[in-house]
């Protein structure tokens, strides 16, 4: 493979270098260039038409960028199809719960985790001839709080759970690296905290990037930041430095104590 596909990847899983994105004469993205570390529980934040959601599409092959490239454990990826990058281990969760709405959330787990063991469409033999499928099936719905729930139909499920079911799909997908895009939105309080609290215990080798405007969430969460602001890098750091940058906080005057989706 040439130099020019290739990144050194040191310590970084995904790099977003240069990103530019123009939908006509709006640049929703500016030269943005953004590092993953390996392991890093990573937050991206920024005020309303930051430029959050643009990133996310880019990273995930949804868009296409106007100029720059994008690398997954040293391997450019920039024109690779979304699903092609979901086997290659980056895996996303979105804002809107997409689940089977007539399916269990039993049923759910095996089918995806069939499809990662090789077994194609025939979960359903799969859940009971394989023990292998059967018993990573029973690790995550213990993992994300969903055993008692297992044999109901997911429409019926509260919020937090279907929130709950969407990560252990996105996990069950064994992703090197977890985009989660606003986990808790939408998501009531009385729920917030088994969420929460599933969200922290995430495997350490899972490097992990969090859309979120939940700012308790962030600063709890992340060990690293980055703010966007107008579809550039504002500024980047720890958590500590974030709550304490001029700069940050001059951007969010007037936008209370959460940050829109942008």
């Amino acid at each position: 493979m040439s130099v020019s596909h290739t990144l050194d990847t040191a310590d970084t899983v995904l790099s977003a270098q240069g990103l530019v994105m123009r939908f006509g004469g709006i640049t929703a993205t500016n030269n943005l260039t953004l590092n993953l570390k390996k392991g890093a529980r990573h937050a991206l934040i920024g005020p309303n038409g930051a430029g959050k959601t643009t990133l996310i599409n880019l990273l995930t092959g949804v868009l296409q960028p106007t100029e720059g490239k994008i690398f997954l454990e040293g391997v450019d990826i920039t024109t690779l199809a979304p699903h092609k990058r979901v086997a290659r281990g980056m895996v996303r969760t979105f804002q809107i719960n997409q689940l089977f709405d007539t399916l269990t959330p039993l049923q759910t787990l095996a089918m995806v985790v069939s499809q990662q063991q090789r077994l194609g469409g025939q979960w359903w033999h799969a859940l009971g001839a394989s023990s292998k499928v059967t018993e990573r099936c029973e690790q995550l719905l213990e993992q994300f709080h969903l055993t008692a729930v297992m044999d109901q139909e997911t429409r019926v499920l509260a919020y937090g759970k279907r929130r709950l079911l969407e990560i252990a799909i996105a996990l069950a997908c064994e992703p090197r690296v977890l985009l989660l895009d606003e986990p808790v939105a939408g998501v009531p309080s009385g729920e917030r905290e088994e969420l929460l609290q599933t969200v922290a215990a995430l495997p350490a080798d899972v490097s992990i990037l969090l859309i979120e405007h939940d700012m308790d969430l962030v600063f709890s969460f992340s060990n690293f930041m980055t703010v966007l602001v107008n579809g550039t890098v504002l500024t980047e750091g720890e958590p500590e430095q974030i709550a304490n940058d001029a700069r940050v906080k001059t951007v969010y005057l007037g936008h209370g104590d959460e940050v829109n989706d942008g």
